[in-house]
């Protein structure tokens, strides 16, 4: 069994094609899809997903980094009425994005703490958004650090030294189609983490892995990541799968 713990299936990229790309990655033995949230413009696609696959689909509320702009704490509500209503797998994906704009630095940094907050409050993980930020994002990851507080740095792309410093804050790493470009650089150290720290993700329809780079990602494809993996840990296809799916098992608690 494959686990896809990071995929955007409700994307519009999908829109044309949406079922034969979820068939092909259950052919491909994914079994169970993590759905991320990104802001309340999709939240009713995330829901009719859900409808569509309910034993499949696994759902996230959260309000997306890039999506933090002035009427951010309206968005924060939307989160925050949804997640005390409905029950979700995780809070995410939530964190800092500082590539593109750092115009909402300090509300960027209010959404993520309080979305932490409610996390530990309703006792489920978060997956964590991180571009340009990781200096801002341990900052916040030291304030709130909890016993119950857990998740997944997802699309890690930082030094050994950050990938240890993630995990000492109970996150996994999500590795995907990045650990397989040649200037992915994650590739060369991740040997030195143990296997238990990691699990796999696609971020469909983002990053697709060699030999689709630069192409539209989906999450049959996420068996290449675990063909480079299994290449990088000197282990088989099924001793990779078996292990990422059980350390989703651990983070998500299903």
């Amino acid at each position: 069994m494959i686990t896809d713990t990071h995929t955007h299936l409700y994307s519009e990229q999908f829109d044309q094609d949406r079922d034969a790309m979820i068939q092909r990655a259950k052919d491909a033995g994914v079994q169970r899809f993590f759905i991320p949230a990104i802001d309340s413009s999709y939240t009713e696609r995330m829901f009719s997903l859900k409808e569509n696959y309910p034993s499949d689909v696994f759902l996230m509320m959260g309000l997306h980094p890039t999506s933090v702009k002035e009427n951010f704490k309206s968005e924060l509500q939307h989160v925050k009425d949804w997640i005390d209503k409905k029950s979700f797998v995780a809070i995410g994906e939530i964190g800092i994005d500082l590539y593109w704009d750092k115009t909402f630095l300090a509300e960027q940094q209010e959404a993520f703490k309080l979305q932490i907050q409610w996390a530990k409050q309703k006792n489920i993980p978060i997956v964590i958004h991180c571009r340009d930020a990781f200096d801002e994002i341990f900052e916040i990851l030291e304030q709130e650090k909890a016993p119950n507080l857990r998740g997944i740095f997802h699309c890690f792309t930082g030094t050994l030294e950050q990938a240890k410093k993630a995990i000492s804050y109970n996150m996994k790493l999500g590795i995907g189609g990045v650990a397989t470009f040649k200037n992915g650089k994650i590739d060369t150290f991740l040997s030195q983490i143990p296997l238990q720290h990691i699990v796999l993700e696609t971020d469909a329809p983002y990053l697709a892995p060699v030999p689709f780079r630069g192409k539209r990602n989906e999450s049959s494809y996420i068996t290449h990541v675990i063909e480079k993996l299994a290449t990088i840990y000197e282990v088989s296809f099924h001793d990779i799968t078996k292990i990422t799916t059980e350390n989703s098992k651990e983070v998500f608690g299903i």
